[in-house]
Formats: C-alpha cells, sequence, structure tokens
C-alpha cells in the first residue's frame, strides 16, 4: 500500500498520523481542563494539571501546522512522511510523560528520583525528547530546498521552523548549564530530587500566572515558547498580507509579501535571542535591564529599518494586475 498519493494541484493532503497526534494533544488538554476543575492539587504552586494542559494544546497546534505543511511538499515526500510520522510518535510519549506525572502529582521534567513513576517518566523522554529535535531539523532542510508555495509562505516557513529547531536547542541548553540539584515536596508531599529546573538563577521561583514564568530569575521557557511558536505568528501574517492585497494592490506582488514577511522573521529572531541572552544571565522577562532594553530596542530598530526597506522597494516595482 503506497504512503502518499499526489494531491491534485492545488489542495494539500494531510499528514494523517500527524492529524491523529493532534487529536491527541487537544484530547491530553480536554482532560486536563477537567483535571483543573476537580484536581485541587498543587505542584510547587501551580495546578498540577496546568503544564499538561499547555504542553497538549500547544503540542496539538504545532502538529496541525507539520500536517499541514508536510503534504505540500514536491520533493522528498516519502522522507517528509516518516520524519513527521516520527514527531507524531515521539510527541505522543512525550505530552504522555507530562500527563501522567500530572495525574501521579509529581514532577514530569528534571525528576530524578528512582521510583516507579519517576523512571517512566524518565525513559518516555529518553525516547521522545531528541526525535522532536531532530525531525524538526530535518523538515526544516527539506524546505531549504524546495518552494512550497509563494515566497512569502515559503519564506514564512523556513523561518519558523528554523526558530522551532533553535527554541529547542535553547531550552536543552539552558536545562542542562544549570544542574540546581535540589530536593521538593510534590503534590503527595513526598520528597522528590530534581537535577535541573525552568528557571535560572533562581529555580523554584515566583511564576507570572498561568504561564508561570518566573518572574524573580531567568526562565528558559520564556524564548522556548517564542521560539516554538513563532511559525504560527508568521502564517497568519502571510495570510493576513495576502487578504489585505485584495485592497492594496502594491502587496499584490509576491516579492513585496516576502520582503515584509522577512522583515517580521528578523525582528522574531532577534526577541528570541535577547531573550535567550536574558534568561541565560537569570534576569526575568518581567525585569529587563538596561542592556536588555538597549537589546530590545535594537532588535525593534533593526525590524523598522526592514519593514522601510521592503516598503521603499515596493513603491519603485510596477503594480501588478489583480489576478
Amino acid at each position: 500500500m503506497s504512503i502518499t498519493t499526489a494531491p491534485h494541484r492545488g489542495q494539500t493532503e494531510w499528514h494523517r498520523p500527524l492529524l491523529t497526534n493532534a487529536v491527541f494533544m487537544f484530547t491530553v488538554a480536554l482532560v486536563s481542563i477537567g483535571g483543573l476543575l476537580l484536581d485541587d492539587r498543587q505542584l510547587v504552586g501551580e495546578p498540577v494539571w496546568l503544564k499538561p494542559l499547555k504542553f497538549g494544546f500547544a503540542m496539538g497546534v504545532h502538529a496541525l501546522v507539520l500536517a499541514w505543511l508536510l503534504g505540500k511538499l514536491h520533493r522528498g515526500r516519502r522522507i517528509g512522511w516518516w520524519l513527521g510520522t516520527i514527531f507524531a510518535f515521539a510527541g505522543v510519549l512525550d505530552v504522555g510523560a507530562v500527563a501522567y506525572a500530572a495525574a501521579n502529582g509529581t514532577f514530569s521534567h528534571f525528576n530524578d528520583n528512582t521510583d516507579p513513576v519517576a523512571r517512566t517518566v524518565q525513559a518516555l523522554f529518553s525516547v521522545g525528547i531528541m526525535p522532536l529535535l531532530l525531525t524538526t531539523f530535518f523538515v526544516a532542510i527539506l524546505l531549504l530546498v524546495q518552494r512550497v508555495g509563494d515566497r512569502a509562505l515559503t519564506r514564512a516557513l523556513r523561518a519558523g521552523l528554523g526558530l522551532a529547531v533553535a527554541s529547542m536547542v535553547v531550552a536543552l541548553w539552558l536545562s542542562s548549564s544549570g544542574q540546581t540539584p535540589r530536593v521538593v515536596a510534590d503534590a503527595n508531599g513526598q520528597q522528590v530530587s530534581l537535577i535541573g529546573a525552568h528557571g535560572i538563577g533562581d529555580p523554584d521561583g515566583n511564576g507570572m500566572p498561568v504561564t508561570r514564568w518566573s518572574t524573580t530569575g531567568g526562565d528558559l521557557r520564556v524564548p522556548h515558547f517564542v521560539g516554538m511558536h513563532a511559525i504560527q505568528g508568521l502564517l497568519l501574517l502571510t495570510v493576513a498580507l495576502g487578504a489585505a492585497a485584495a485592497r492594496r494592490p502594491w502587496l499584490r506582488d509576491e516579492r513585496t509579501r516576502a520582503d515584509l514577511v522577512g522583515a517580521a522573521a528578523i525582528g522574531g529572531t532577534g526577541v528570541f535571542a535577547v531573550l535567550s541572552w536574558q534568561a541565560s544571565r537569570g534576569q526575568s522577562v518581567l525585569h529587563p535591564d538596561l542592556a536588555s532594553l538597549t537589546a530590545f530596542a535594537a532588535v525593534a530598530a533593526l525590524t523598522l529599518a526592514a519593514v522601510t526597506a521592503a516598503l521603499r522597494r515596493a513603491r519603485l516595482r510596477p503594480l501588478p494586475l489583480p489576478s
């Protein structure tokens, strides 16, 4: 039986294993909402079901984007199918480990205990985490050697997946750079040995509402979030520019739309880099110092310059006829 069939021109064949993965992720998110309503256990001041809710929703959205993207490949479709399938399987293991730990009222990440629950979570992570990074990296390479749409869409996908890879690398680097061994009580009152942390400088510091990003130190989840979800922002911008082209003739040229998407990608990459640097210095995103503010200002200036250059080039191009 053939793995894929060629879609008709203009159609996209969605990657079915990733669609199944997305259904699983959103199911985890829905179950977690029920857990938030019915289970009042806390883990370091955070409801035990908040983490699987965030993981399930975020990974479900990402899986949908990948399922759509892999169906648009022209070359390497079979390789793309296998990469997507590996990602789907690894994602189930990864988020399944988070949900399993939450159901048992204990830590999923950085848990160094030797009890059966901790060992199960460690085993799932050992199999699931690295394939997520590697498959995303190789899908990004597939995008570099072909176009999957107009220039704006191709640029958005390349930049977005590149930032997704970078966000995973930064998360692994920051979580392992400061081991910070410590013992913390879980939701059941059991002592858990933790090595590594999301927080930097203050590993278990006070968290913001919902995101739980540290307000008293750096937090690797901030750049990780921005890098992982940049692709969705860039795709939304691409759609918005395409819709605006019906009323703005100068946007009908795909080179202009691609330039504007490229400017947004420059801004997103700059913000990601500054957030990573800020977190590595143990500084909360809510309390930037002068150096961080200067870096953010430089990113804003660079992005504004890129947008200005794109608009100037658009003015020099002849207006295309409406399609």
